[in-house]
């Protein structure tokens, strides 16, 4: 398999999950302005949608969408728990948060790292993404990750989001629940690995 990702992008949470699976994997880094991966590679027309992650598997073809990618590495190694198995109440939980974060926290950030957006965009961005974050922080409890004390797949794609507070310039200090989560989560062996081989 080899994932291509953009460095500190969304592409993370997928690099994490890899290193947390244990399974042999190659890496392409896409480089933002020419869009030519490390390997030669022309990512546009790899993939046509133009965003990360896309993981390329052994057999040729290409799976994309954080969500999707995130559940597939998970089902290849069950006994690392990533994910609930197919077909439990538990992995439609998964399956919950995997959409939260994606729609509802991923995508908030988006017009905040756009030059384009209007000012009025960026301020409604931010009160949507608080209320977001307001309810996880609300709502969290006492539990060490999402789906309880077991690691999914499903926090290794909120570390990524929480981890771009900073460059929207929002302060992580107003969710200490989920700042705590975030410090917990990177110290973890794989996240560093991810981390550093992504040169983050």
């Amino acid at each position: 398999m080899k994932l291509y990702y953009l460095k500190g992008a969304c592409s993370l949470a997928s690099h994490i999950a890899l290193c947390e699976s244990g399974l042999p994997f190659e890496v392409a880094s896409v480089d933002r302005a020419t869009r030519i991966a490390s390997d030669g590679v022309e990512f546009n027309k790899l993939n046509p949608k133009g965003y990360v992650p896309a993981l390329e598997l052994d057999n040729g073809e290409l799976l994309t969408e954080n969500a999707a990618v995130l559940q597939y590495i998970a089902d290849l190694v069950p006994a690392r728990k990533l994910a609930p198995a197919a077909g439990t109440m538990e992995r439609y939980r998964l399956q919950e948060w995997l959409a939260f974060v994606n729609s509802e926290v991923h995508k908030s950030f988006s017009p905040l790292f756009n030059p384009a957006a209007p000012n009025e965009a960026k301020e409604f961005t931010r009160i949507n993404l608080n209320k977001r974050l307001d309810w996880l922080e609300s709502s969290w409890g006492s539990r060490s990750f999402l789906m309880g004390e077991q690691f999914t797949v499903a926090d290794a794609y909120l570390f990524t989001v929480f981890g771009w507070l900073k460059g929207a310039g929002l302060d992580a200090d107003k969710w200490p629940t989920l700042k705590r989560f975030h410090e917990r989560v990177a110290a973890r062996p794989a996240v560093q690995q991810a981390r550093k081989a992504e040169g983050l």
